[in-house]
């Protein structure tokens, strides 16, 4: 089967001359499919059936002229990219800069040279040519970078999936844990979106790798022993002391992974959560002691998430409280335990965590 052969580029020639019309068809159409058109009205009709690859537009028309039909293509973006070369007679510098300002590419005086004319439209028309190869390989470039970037967010997803889960395994009792508090997050992060609160800070987070490294806030119990984190009755305070490293113990994981890879923006955000998970806003929790706004802010959002989960949750000494009784002990701790603009954001979500637990039904 013989291939089909190349599709000649279209030309359109706008001209109320019908000499200038039939020179321009001879000298072109060996080349390139040329459409006449003697006036600028009759050229707009044609426009809705056919697209020219490139325009020749006379300047001095009765009706509608060039200027007039060129600044009618440039204001519909459908036509607005059709390179568009003026063929006139007039000659003067201010005629042909006011063609180029108004986004003609190229401005010919007659009478022209053929073999300068067909030389100066194969240029254009390359140009134009490389210019949409050009879109194309951006295009083609920017689905693969999101194809590529997407492939490392979900290998880096499954590894952070892979260590968390690491951790639920040792500690039974948190099953799910995860899980949910990454759900919450999810919830605080878009209520705090929806509600502009700290909105200069929060716009310059990464979404998704904030909530990928929450997976990792608990990732220092792996080196808490067996007979503390797996312990059936409450902890004592010497217990609880080690308990506690936990948090550091989750920073130093972090920073040791840290030093193997250039890209660390969501182990950053991991590094916070970990150790900052269990400060209070009075400054009386642990590990470094810290109060108010000095606590960072995602390490204040996940002490919501991680509290309320660790209430309506089984625990060897306890049983799991209902959603309203985990809402009334968080409130209770406002400006205590808790920011207080961050649980005024709790109660305007805290549905949105119940449907949660009722769908992940924790143990």
């Amino acid at each position: 089967m013989d291939a089909e052969a190349p599709v000649s580029p279209k030309i359109a020639s706008v001209d109320d001359d019908v000499t200038s019309l039939a020179l321009g068809k001879s000298i072109l159409s060996q080349k390139y499919d040329i459409i006449t058109i003697p006036s600028g009205e009759k050229f707009f009709v044609l426009l809705e059936k056919v697209q020219p690859n490139l325009i020749l537009l006379d300047v001095e028309m009765p009706g509608m002229n060039g200027y007039e039909v060129l600044k009618r293509l440039k204001a519909n973006p459908k036509y607005a990219d059709i390179p568009v070369i003026f063929l006139t007679s007039r000659s003067d510098t201010s005629s042909e800069l006011e063609g180029l300002s108004l986004g003609a590419i190229d401005y010919i005086s007659k009478p022209f040279s053929p073999p300068l004319l067909l030389k100066r439209i194969e240029l254009h028309l390359l140009v134009v040519t490389q210019t949409e190869r050009l879109k194309e390989f951006n295009t083609n470039l920017q689905q693969m970078v999101k194809a590529k970037t997407k492939t490392v967010l979900d290998m880096q997803n499954s590894v952070l999936k892979t260590v968390a889960n690491l951790v639920e395994y040792r500690d039974e009792v948190t099953g799910g844990h995860i899980e949910r508090t990454r759900g919450y997050l999810e919830i605080l992060l878009d209520a705090m979106f929806a509600q502009k609160l700290h909105a200069d800070e929060i716009k310059t987070w990464d979404r998704d790798f904030f909530l990928q490294s929450s997976q990792l806030h608990d990732v220092g119990k792996i080196s808490i022993r067996d007979n503390i984190l797996l312990k059936p009755d409450k902890l004592t305070d010497e217990e609880f002391n080690i308990m506690k490293k936990h948090t550091l113990f989750g920073v130093q994981i972090i920073e040791e992974i840290q030093k193997d890879t250039s890209e660390s923006s969501f182990l950053t955000y991991a590094k916070i959560l970990a150790g900052t998970h269990h400060e209070k806003w009075n400054g009386t929790g642990y590990p470094y002691g810290l109060a108010g706004e000095n606590i960072p802010l995602g390490g204040r959002l996940m002490a919501i998430a991680d509290v309320y989960d660790a209430l309506i949750s089984v625990r060897p000494y306890k049983t799991p409280l209902t959603h309203e009784k985990a809402m009334q002990i968080i409130v209770e701790g406002k400006g205590t335990q808790f920011d207080p603009d961050l649980i005024e954001l709790f109660l305007s979500v805290a549905d949105k965590f119940n449907r949660l637990v009722q769908k992940t039904k924790p143990n």
